[in-house]
């Protein structure tokens, strides 16, 4: 037993960042894993340990629920050197967290889910995956472009910032069919974070 409990998807980028970023920290997590359509996920509601919902969520060891992937990675940031000591560079990384999650999840991570989950297939129509690529392939280029010439989104370290991202643009390609070829910063970038100590990808 640890003191912290993760109700996690499996599939999801949101979940798997905080389980990245838990496995670069060392520190150990109970896991329930709650994925579409499994009874776990049912119940999890049914008992209230999803506030809003949906995964991930946090227990913080005395029924304290922290939901949302950003808040948790934040959360557990504190300290170390996920978050920059400099305020500059913790708004910083704190506004690429916010775009993360108000652009690029909702394009990225979309296309990706109409293309995985039966359950959307219905939604997977053409011209809505052709919008969505578009505007993908828009969005990598914002990331091609500040990276260039620089290891990390934020300052001279990791950060939050980049565990943020990396969770939906390492499967772009493989899950949401995006083309990297034509962002070779980016593509630099996610291999710094793969080589990470610690580092866990998705499935594991």
């Amino acid at each position: 037993m640890t003191d912290l409990t993760l109700y996690s998807m499996p599939s999801s980028g949101n979940s798997y960042k905080v389980r990245l970023l838990l496995a670069l920290l060392g520190r150990r997590v109970d896991t329930v894993d709650v994925e579409y359509g499994w009874e776990a996920l049912t119940r999890a509601k049914a008992e209230g340990r999803l506030p809003f919902g949906k995964a991930p969520v946090l227990d913080l060891g005395d029924d304290t629920l922290l939901p949302e992937s950003n808040a948790i990675l934040f959360w557990l940031g504190q300290g170390t050197r996920f978050v920059p000591a400099d305020a500059l560079d913790e708004a910083r990384m704190l506004s690429w967290m916010f775009w993360e999650q108000n652009q690029h999840e909702g394009v990225i991570a979309v296309r990706a889910a109409l293309l995985s989950y039966p359950h959307r297939k219905a939604e997977a129509t053409p011209e809505r995956l052709a919008d969505l690529l578009a505007r993908g392939h828009a969005l990598l280029a914002i990331m091609e472009d500040h990276l260039s010439g620089r290891d990390w989104l934020v300052g001279d370290d990791v950060s939050l910032a980049d565990l943020c991202l990396y969770a939906y643009t390492h499967t772009a390609d493989t899950r949401g069919g995006f083309d990297l070829a034509p962002f070779p910063a980016l593509r630099g970038w996610l291999g710094r974070i793969a080589s990470l100590d610690g580092y866990v990808g998705l499935d594991a």
